[in-house]
């Protein structure tokens, strides 16, 4: 009998046990689990704070329960702390601080991403007591929830405006706190371009959240007058005094295992790994937030998100017990509701694409989402982005009222990236049709037209 340990209680590590399980129920598996809440959904968390989402435990895609009626074995609030390769064994400091090593046939490592500092001074040594909180974990969560029952803050600032800190401005708000939100970058949501970030800005400006961009934090410290945010907002000093603080700048992957190991470093100090899940050390393999992507349109780079993180502990499950796989890659599709708005991106940027080679270029478009006669029509706006030798399309992106359906649009694109489609076979594509929900021409297709016309006028000689 196989034994199959997996570190790792998130996406990628319950995903290669369910997987491995399934395929073959005599495998021995044994999910090391760092605290006690495997399979939880992180991305639900800011939904629990709005109060749409209760109790806590709704957030569970399986409970312990569930989990071990597959067959696999919880070791819950153990952690990780080295691997013996050559010995084929792991050792694991487990709830009372007692170390032990467990031995296994193949090892699955799925310890994902930690939380960015972004360089801020003051993150080492202010925590949750302080009131200066992250969102990564149901340990955070908890802490955030008690912070704000004990103390209920009037104010927050959030540094970050990404997807949860977006998403995390809308929970705030609901909870009737008066939200700053900071960012560093030219606009908010910064994997759109800055054209579709603005209309995510102003929405967030009429729900009552104050937005600064091209905002550098540099300091966070508790002073007798609360939280003091310091930083550089369009080139002048800026100081900001607020009740709590929320950091959101993103993830840096979390390697040191893999890496005291002998694993190799990729792109963002990622573990690199094939297509197949190996890491290149006998017997080990690695997914989720930890490790590369393999990118359909830019071979491989660190994209962390939670969709790549089941497929790639799905196909580590399979082939490390025998299985034979291949991760067939990541277009980066992405959607996030920031209040009455939705904004969703797949594919590439044109300042990623030239970057990677492409002959890109990009047109907006707006189309309306069904027939404007029949009422509650909303425009939403594109941005397609393709290659001009050969009219390949390379990326989409589109912003537009809740309801009007940017998941199901995007997901479209993200399927004719996939197959490499080029922008002028997304018209031959039969897509449904009524005029209460469409157009003959969906309006992907109306804003894939747009991009030809565009490009085709730009070489018509004047």
């Amino acid at each position: 009998m196989t034994h199959l340990a997996i570190i790792g209680g998130s996406d990628a590590g319950i995903s290669a046990a369910l997987r491995a399980r399934e395929l073959d129920p005599a495998t021995d598996v044994t999910v090391v689990v760092a605290d006690e809440y495997p399979n939880f959904s992180i991305c639900g968390i800011p939904y629990y704070f709005t109060g749409e989402v209760q109790p806590w435990q709704s957030l569970a895609h399986r409970t312990s329960a569930d989990l071990e009626a597959t067959g696999m074995a919880l070791r819950l609030n153990t952690l990780a702390t080295s691997i013996d390769v050559a010995g084929q064994r792991l050792t694991v400091r487990g709830p009372d601080g007692t170390e032990e090593r467990i031995g296994y046939d193949e090892l699955i490592v799925g310890t994902g991403a930690l939380p960015s500092h972004a360089g801020i001074t003051g993150l080492d040594h202010l925590t949750a007591a302080d009131g200066v909180h992250v969102i990564h974990s149901m340990g955070d969560t908890f802490a955030l929830d008690t912070d704000l029952a004990e103390r209920r803050p009037s104010s927050a600032v959030i540094v970050g405006a990404g997807y949860v800190g977006l998403e995390m401005a809308e929970a705030f708000t609901a909870r009737g706190i008066a939200v700053t939100q900071l960012q560093r970058g030219p606009e908010v949501l910064s994997t759109l371009d800055p054209e579709l970030g603005t209309l995510v800005h102003d929405e967030l400006v009429q729900h009552g959240v104050t937005v600064r961009v091209n905002t550098t934090v540099t300091r966070i410290e508790k002073t007798p007058a609360g939280l003091t945010v310091t930083g550089v907002h369009q080139g002048q000093p800026f100081t900001q005094t607020t009740e709590l603080v929320l950091v959101v700048v993103g993830v840096r992957p979390n390697t040191t295992l893999l890496e005291t190991a002998g694993a190799t470093l990729g792109a963002g100090r990622a573990v690199a790994v094939d297509e197949y899940m190996r890491t290149g050390l006998p017997h080990v393999w690695a997914a989720g937030d930890g490790i590369i992507t393999h990118h359909r349109l830019l071979d491989r780079t660190y994209l962390p998100l939670g969709t790549t993180s089941h497929k790639q502990g799905r196909i580590a499950g399979e082939n490390a017990i025998g299985g034979n796989r291949a991760f067939q890659g990541s277009v980066g599709t992405q959607v996030v509701k920031v209040f009455d708005l939705v904004a969703a991106r797949t594919g590439l940027r044109q300042h990623e694409a030239e970057t990677a080679g492409y002959d890109a270029a990009t047109a907006a478009a707006v189309a309306d989402d069904h027939k404007r006669y029949y009422p509650g029509a909303h425009p939403i706006q594109f941005r397609i982005t393709g290659d001009t030798r050969d009219g390949r399309l390379l990326g989409a992106q589109l912003v537009g009222k809740r309801g009007t359906e940017i998941a199901k649009r995007v997901d479209t694109y993200a399927t004719a990236l996939h197959a490499g489609m080029t922008i002028d076979q997304l018209s031959d594509l039969d897509l449904s049709y009524t005029p209460p929900l469409g157009s003959p021409w969906d309006a992907v297709q109306v804003a894939t037209q747009a991009w030809d016309a565009a490009t085709r006028l730009a070489t018509i000689p004047s």
